[in-house]
């Protein structure tokens, strides 16, 4: 008996030493079988002209990928390599012109099985569907980019005969986009027919014209959105009778519009301040004339009655001009503020426009392969004449930003000195008054005491009868 179980002993060893095996072998089979799939996104990926974004794409489970084969592709290009990349190699001779230098992967993803593709500065041309390929496993997937540019509507205001002309513009969008006005409780407002232009760049530019009747109060929303990209712009604009006042976002044209709004208001209140300082000269001289014909003591309470009331009026005028002036300083101040942070941005575009313009330059005196010479001369080339203009625009806009600044800081000079002056008058004519409240209390007690007087001399006289 104990024979037979030494036996035994051996040949279950042996069996599960086979079983075990086989596990190993199955399991081997199960993870180099090619059961990997590429993982990619549901939805296409958005970016904006000029963007650095990564379209994503991973192995399933994940693998390191440092030296396999990636190739990244477009079936609508010729050549359709976007990037390619073979046992750890860039492969830049394969790759369309349209990507050069814009294309890369990152080692330390690939190495957990993440191919995904860094594409920078984004373009237009940019937009389709991508093909993301690794051949070792037969694992693909594809990846839609959407390109889009957008940028914010600009408000200009336009007198014709007795209405106003509100002109809503903005350029720089693509796809096509919508624009539509709102009023104050997000209501549509009926407008002239929307205009879309489309620009040798591709760009779309939309403009949309409302009229309303001067005097009114309203306020306006202008909105460009553009659904397939997720993007929406707007501008607000209220008007208050006369008073037009533009409130928007980062857009040049509407600072200068503003301004031009706040000098008119200045110029108002000092007309308003002046026609009130006339009436109320004229209404002193007539009521001086009339107090001749009235008696000696009803002359002098007349007066005394009405330089009070002068003063009071006067008062409440200064007051009231004060209070104009003080909303205006204010108003001119937050104006200084905007364009100081325009120009700031300015000088920012600026610099970055010299510093792209260095790396075109460079890139234009750097040897390149034969075969794409021409084809990189000329879109460099090209890009460098884009960015030329555009550094000119932004001189144009500094330029004009500071010379608002200077305007502005003017005006809030003026506006102070106007606010010393207004606060000194209406501190002598609170100090008058004053003056003429202690004399009626004076008068008042010294007809108390004549009174009084006369009264204690008519007592003895009646005693002694």
């Amino acid at each position: 008996m104990s024979m037979s179980t030494s036996r035994m002993g051996p040949i279950k060893n042996k069996h599960l030493l086979v079983l075990q095996h086989a596990v190993i072998l199955l399991f081997l089979t199960q993870s180099c079988g090619g059961q990997h799939q590429m993982i990619g996104p549901t939805q296409p990926v958005v970016a904006m002209i000029g963007d650095d974004i990564i379209l994503p794409c991973h192995l399933e489970p994940a693998v390191d990928a440092v030296g396999l084969t990636v190739d990244w592709s477009r079936t609508d290009l010729k050549p359709r390599s976007v990037y390619v990349r073979r046992e750890g190699v860039e492969l830049l001779t394969e790759q369309n012109p349209l990507y050069t230098g814009r294309t890369s992967l990152s080692v330390n993803k690939l190495q957990c099985g993440d191919v995904s593709l860094k594409l920078s500065k984004v373009q237009l041309s940019d937009a389709g569907t991508y093909k993301c390929l690794v051949p070792k496993f037969n694992a693909e997937t594809v990846v839609t980019l959407a390109v889009g540019s957008v940028s914010s509507p600009v408000i200009e205001l336009t007198n014709v005969k007795n209405k106003m002309v509100l002109e809503c513009k903005s350029n720089g969008w693509y796809p096509e986009p919508q624009m539509l006005w709102v009023d104050s409780e997000g209501k549509p407002v009926s407008v002239e027919p929307t205009k879309n232009v489309k620009g040798s760049d591709g760009l779309y530019t939309v403009s949309s014209k409302v009229t309303v009747e001067k005097g009114q109060s309203y306020s306006f929303t202008c909105k460009v959105q553009q659904k397939n990209i997720s993007q929406i712009k707007e501008t607000h604009i209220h008007v208050s009778g006369d008073l037009f006042m533009v409130l928007s976002n980062t857009a040049v044209h509407i600072v200068i519009n503003l301004a031009i709004c706040l000098i008119s208001v200045a110029t108002v209140v000092f007309l308003i301040w002046k026609c009130g300082q006339k009436k109320t000269k004229i209404r002193i001289h007539d009521e001086d004339e009339n107090e001749l014909h009235q008696t000696e003591m009803e002359e002098k309470s007349q007066r005394e009655c009405e330089e009070k009331k002068r003063l009071e009026d006067e008062l409440q005028n200064k007051e009231e001009d004060l209070k104009h002036v003080r909303q205006t300083i204010e108003k001119l101040n937050d104006q200084k503020t905007c364009l100081k942070n325009q120009r700031e941005k300015l000088i920012t575009l600026q610099q970055e426009d010299k510093t792209e313009m260095k790396e075109i330059i460079k890139k234009l005196e750097r040897e390149t392969p034969k075969f794409d010479k021409d084809k990189k001369l000329q879109k460099r080339g090209d890009k460098k004449t884009d960015l030329e203009k555009r550094t000119e625009v932004h001189e144009k806009l500094l330029k004009t930003t500071e010379k608002l600044m200077e305007e502005t800081d003017s005006i809030i000079i003026q506006m102070t000195e106007r606010k010393g002056k207004l606060e000194k008058d209406k501190e002598q004519i609170i100090k008058h008054l004053r003056e003429k409240q202690r004399n009626e209390r004076d008068s008042e007690e010294t007809v108390r005491e004549t009174n009084g007087g006369a009264s204690s001399r008519s007592g003895p006289a009646l005693s002694s009868t």
